[in-house]
């Protein structure tokens, strides 16, 4: 695949990133992806500081390849889990939910290369002007916590290309290779994929979790939760909940009351496939397998290659 001076800043093989997860990107899946070729990250947002260390050592302990942590900065022990990776020597950081200004310059100080997920072009130009390296423009086909604007990837990579002159990374319905090719060829360097790598042995998604992807249609999720904190969820009883009280016009208050504590732990890490709350993106129905994580990245260069191979 392509080498370009985002794979050169990351000091990675391919222009690939896994996501950094809640309950799903632990410090096996990170190593794994790193030992692929890829940057391997640890999704700090379902972590304590004591247990992203933890993940950080494990991680260590099996690659000698560089490693990134995913931070959400609105979450409230964000700062002690920044403090804790770089005390633990990780210098790559991916901030999300909330300011870039907020962190981006501590870390710089710190030596730190920094790269925010945005998904709008005029808030991606806010993170250029806040001093990070590279953004990370996400579709709303994406899984997980996502834009309000619901601005696909198709139109919004070259949207945020434009914009600015940082590096770009592309984010939300990727799945194979032919989508590298195309996220490439709108002018990402790189891409970070999410459920793909969810949907690998290493990730500590529960098996039940993985089984239920595979025999999910693309119709199977939706974006909720746009009130409050949107999230695309794979529809279950909690998701049915979850549109019946937006349906009759529920309170934002009402809405955090159903979603409680632990409901994506419980669904994602648990198999709670009723009552969790299952966060994947739209690429669901492209998968109907569970590789391990070379063997995913195997498949990968050989779809981009024959995608590359169309087109000439």
């Amino acid at each position: 695949m392509i080498r370009n001076k985002l794979t050169e800043l990351l000091k990675i093989d391919l222009p690939i990133i896994q996501a950094g997860m809640v309950w799903v990107s632990g410090g096996k899946l990170a190593a794994a992806s790193a030992n692929a070729g890829c940057l391997g990250v640890i999704g700090a947002g379902s972590m304590k500081p004591d247990l992203l260390k933890d993940h950080i050592e494990k991680a260590k302990s099996l690659t000698s390849k560089r490693l990134a942590v995913n931070i959400p900065i609105m979450y409230p022990h964000a700062q002690e889990q920044i403090d804790t990776a770089l005390n633990a020597g990780i210098k790559i950081f991916i901030t999300s939910a909330g300011s870039p200004k907020k962190f981006t310059q501590y870390l710089k100080d710190n030596n730190c290369i920094v790269i925010h997920v945005t998904a709008t072009a005029q808030l991606a130009k806010k993170c250029e002007d806040a001093g990070v390296d590279a953004v990370i423009a996400e579709g709303f086909e994406a899984g997980g916590h996502n834009g309000r604007d619901e601005i696909t990837t198709l139109a919004l990579i070259p949207q945020v290309v434009k914009a600015i002159n940082i590096p770009v990374i592309a984010a939300g319905g990727i799945a194979d290779g032919s989508a590298i090719a195309a996220c490439l060829a709108l002018g990402a360097e790189a891409v970070q994929m999410g459920t793909r790598f969810l949907m690998t042995q290493e990730s500590s998604a529960h098996q039940k979790f993985k089984d239920s992807i595979v025999q999910a249609t693309g119709s199977d999720t939706k974006l909720m939760m746009k009130n409050h904190v949107p999230v695309r969820l794979l529809k279950n009883k909690f998701y049915e909940e979850v549109e019946q009280l937006e349906k009759n016009c529920a309170t934002k208050e009402q809405l955090v009351e159903v979603l409680g504590k632990g409901r994506a732990k419980a669904g994602m890490l648990d198999g709670d496939l009723e009552r969790g709350e299952l966060e994947v993106g739209q690429v669901v129905g492209l998968i109907d397998d569970v590789p391990t994580v070379k063997e995913l990245v195997d498949t990968l260069k050989q779809e981009y290659q024959q995608a590359v191979n169309r087109l000439v």
